[in-house]
């Protein structure tokens, strides 16, 4: 193994996409219990945006190199890997690389069926979907969860899981066409935002008992309305605002639930307990082909800054994933 590797730092630590560019480094040592893994692809994701924009800086201890999933080939072993597996991998940091660390514990089988370009997009978005629609949210079979944000990464892991978990799928999208993916990906009623009243349409359809929210302050007015008695609204993130007005009174009435997490700042052991939950699970419905993987676009590493400016455009559905080999 060559002793340095390419890697994508943020000139100047924080700026636009085009702040992202190629460096050469050394390459990363595994300590007791980490994976040193051989990079072939690597998922892009919103908080490698907010890092490189300096609103989500690393937690302690991770790298500052961006990348936060993987999937590649263990070329220094620990726990139950072997070298030469291929695996996919949830980071604390670091992926945007030839070689990253990996908690061994942290690390997953790429699922029979798939290439690391497929496996690469699945860790950070089925853990957080994992721990936020079926854990926080506590989804159940024959109940209807919202999905904010239908074709984005979350969006379209979101959608499959539930419905491979039992459940119905109100989805919303910007645009005739998201609304349509939305649908093919098997949600029961897409809604088009800019054209029509999505609590009204979640009505319709029964009302919602989940909904997975990475909007924030624009869409909480109606998604409370649309909320069941004993709904849950979980939030993820907050792209629209973070500041809710929330009518305390309705919440009481409907025995709501306003919750919400993040998956980085989890410390190694809570996301190790995932990871197993996430295998025991989701795998599963991966290689039976209930959930599949939807990449979007590929970049090769080097244009790292084309792949955040694809993702800033808001125009993919699924996932964008840069090519390390």
């Amino acid at each position: 193994m060559p002793d340095t590797m390419t890697a994508i730092a943020i000139r100047g630590g924080s700026g636009p996409a085009e702040a992202l560019h190629a460096v050469t480094v050394p390459r990363p040592r595994p300590r007791e219990g980490e994976l040193l893994l051989r990079v072939h692809a690597a998922g892009v994701n919103r908080p490698d945006v907010l890092q490189r924009t300096g609103r989500y800086p690393p937690p302690p201890g991770a790298p500052d190199t961006l990348g936060l999933e993987v999937a590649g080939e263990v070329v220094e072993a620990a726990g139950r890997w072997k070298v030469g597996d291929r695996v996919c991998a949830l980071l604390g940091g670091g992926g945007y690389a030839g070689y990253a660390l990996v908690d061994a514990r942290h690390a997953l089988p790429v699922p029979a069926g798939l290439d690391f370009v497929q496996a690469a997009a699945l860790p950070e978005t089925l853990f957080t979907v994992y721990a936020n629609v079926f854990e926080h949210g506590a989804l159940r079979a024959g109940e209807t969860l919202l999905v904010h944000g239908a074709t984005s990464g979350i969006g379209v892991a979101a959608i499959q899981m539930a419905k491979a978990a039992g459940a119905r799928v109100v989805a919303t999208a910007r645009g005739a066409d998201k609304a349509a993916a939305a649908r093919a990906l098997g949600a029961d009623v897409a809604v088009d935002t800019t054209r029509e009243d999505f609590a009204a349409a979640a009505l319709a359809a029964g009302g919602i008992d989940v909904a997975v929210d990475m909007v924030g302050a624009p869409y909480f007015a109606a998604t409370l309305d649309a909320l069941n008695t004993g709904g849950r609204i979980v939030y993820i993130a907050a792209q629209g605002g973070n500041e809710l007005q929330v009518p305390v009174a309705t919440v009481m009435r409907k025995q709501a639930v306003i919750t919400g997490s993040m998956l980085r700042p989890r410390s190694a052991d809570e996301k190790a307990r995932l990871a197993a939950e996430v295998e025991r699970v989701a795998w599963p419905w991966i290689e039976s082909g209930q959930v599949r993987a939807v990449v979007d676009r590929t970049f090769p590493l080097a244009q790292a800054a084309e792949a955040h400016a694809w993702l800033e455009s808001g125009r993919h559905t699924g996932k964008i994933v840069l090519l390390a080999r």
